[in-house]
C-alpha cells in the first residue's frame, strides 16, 4: 500500500537514486544500480524540487505558478508513486 503524502511532508529524492540531464538522451535520467529510469517532462519537473527543502505543498504551489492547469492531484499521486518505488523519501 502507498503512503499518503502530506502537504507538510519534506520530500528529498533517495540516496540510492541520482537525479540528472543525459545529454545524448535528450531527457532527466534517474540511475541506480539495477539501472536507469528515462523520464518524461512532467516527471522531471517534480522531481527537481524534491532537494529536502521543500514541502509537497511548496512543490505543488511552484508548479501550479508554471502550468495552466491545477496540478495538485497528479503531483500527490506521482510523489505517491514514486516514493512506493523508492525514488523519493519523506525527509525526518
Amino acid at each position: 500500500m502507498n503512503e499518503i503524502i502530506a502537504g507538510n511532508d519534506v520530500i528529498e529524492m533517495s540516496p540510492l537514486y541520482l537525479f540528472r540531464w543525459e545529454e545524448p538522451q535528450k531527457a532527466y535520467i534517474l540511475l541506480y544500480p539495477e539501472g536507469v529510469v528515462k523520464l518524461n517532462d512532467t516527471g522531471a519537473a517534480i522531481l527537481k524540487h524534491c532537494d529536502g527543502s521543500q514541502t509537497a505543498s511548496e512543490i505543488i504551489t511552484q508548479l501550479n505558478a508554471i502550468y495552466t492547469t491545477e496540478v495538485s492531484e497528479s503531483v500527490y499521486k506521482f510523489l505517491e508513486v514514486s516514493h512506493a518505488k523508492g525514488w523519493i523519501r519523506i525527509k525526518s
